[in-house]
């Protein structure tokens, strides 16, 4: 019985390695950063190499990586794997800035993502939802609250600028911890400004969407991006593994984006999450055709 048992494990094991070749995580919080991370830069991408993933993401709050992708595949160019980056639109980048938009397209910049901490949601949230969020060992500068509508419920000016410039340089709108309404006004205003990748970042999660909310977002064209760390047995788990297949099905693989949201200290490393997640997904009877798109092959397509 136990050799029976060890070779189910084996091919188990072996099956959820298989999936992961050429996956994308589209949302990976290495280091350094001004908050403590388990790992960095450069073990991230050396994780995601021994594990075949095709390409891995790297997401600070408050700087753009770019450089670090750039020298990081120039040092190592042997890995497999492509490394990129984008910019946060917190207090640190300016707030909502076409010019750090812009320089982040220039840089080859793959993603802008809407404010995070400094959205005035995060912020209204931080007695609730929120108020686990990491801090950084020395405080920094209290955010200056953001959101993307002005007195009238209208996008502001700059919030226009910023769609533009993404616009013009193909790359990724993501929501970032602005509110569904606001979401909801922006992505409208972005497709029409011709934006073709959009991403709402954990919309169950500090959001706010409900299951409608979330049916109208994949109606016009927007991924649902699920955050791995919220869906797995560790202690940012927000989903029971029924939930997680619920708010995939909703919607369905192809319009579902699993990325990690880890690299914090105290949670599991980037591609341990992904191991733990794939182990999920088969157990809840995804198809393997499914399991490669929610990991993999809707991150590559916006990318």
């Amino acid at each position: 019985m136990a050799e029976n048992t060890a070779q189910a494990d084996g091919s188990r094991s072996a099956e959820i390695a298989d999936l992961l070749v050429g996956a994308v995580d589209l949302h990976c919080h290495s280091g350094p950063a001004a908050f403590p991370r388990r790992l960095d830069h450069y073990e991230a991408m050396m994780d995601a190499a021994e594990a075949k993933f095709a390409g891995v993401l790297y997401k600070d709050h408050f700087y753009p990586g770019m450089a670090h992708a750039i020298l990081l595949e120039k040092l190592f160019p042997d890995t497999g794997v492509r490394l990129y980056s984008g910019v946060a639109l917190n207090n640190a980048s300016g707030g909502i800035n076409p010019h750090a938009v812009d320089h982040a397209v220039k840089l080859g910049g793959k993603i802008v993502w809407m404010p995070t901490f400094a959205a005035a949601n995060h912020i209204e949230k931080s007695a609730s939802e929120t108020k686990n969020y990491p801090k950084s060992p020395n405080p920094m500068l209290p955010p200056i609250p953001l959101t993307v509508l002005d007195e009238n419920d209208r996008l502001t000016r700059e919030t226009n600028e910023v769609l533009d410039v993404i616009a013009a340089g193909d790359i990724i709108l993501a929501g970032g911890h602005l509110n569904v309404h606001e979401q909801k006004i922006m992505f409208a205003e972005a497709k029409r400004r011709g934006v073709r990748k959009m991403l709402v970042n954990h919309p169950t999660y500090v959001i706010g969407c409900s299951d409608e909310d979330m049916l109208e977002l994949a109606r016009m064209g927007v991924f649902l991006e699920h955050s791995i760390c919220m869906l797995i047995d560790c202690k940012g788990r927000k989903h029971s593994p029924d939930e997680v297949a619920h708010i995939i099905r909703l919607v369905g693989a192809d319009s579902t984006v699993l990325g990690s949201d880890l690299g914090l200290v105290g949670m599991p490393r980037p591609v341990e999450g992904y191991r733990e997640i794939v182990g999920t997904l088969l157990d809840l009877q995804f198809s393997h055709s499914e399991i490669r798109k929610l990991v993999g092959g809707n991150a590559q397509s916006l990318l």
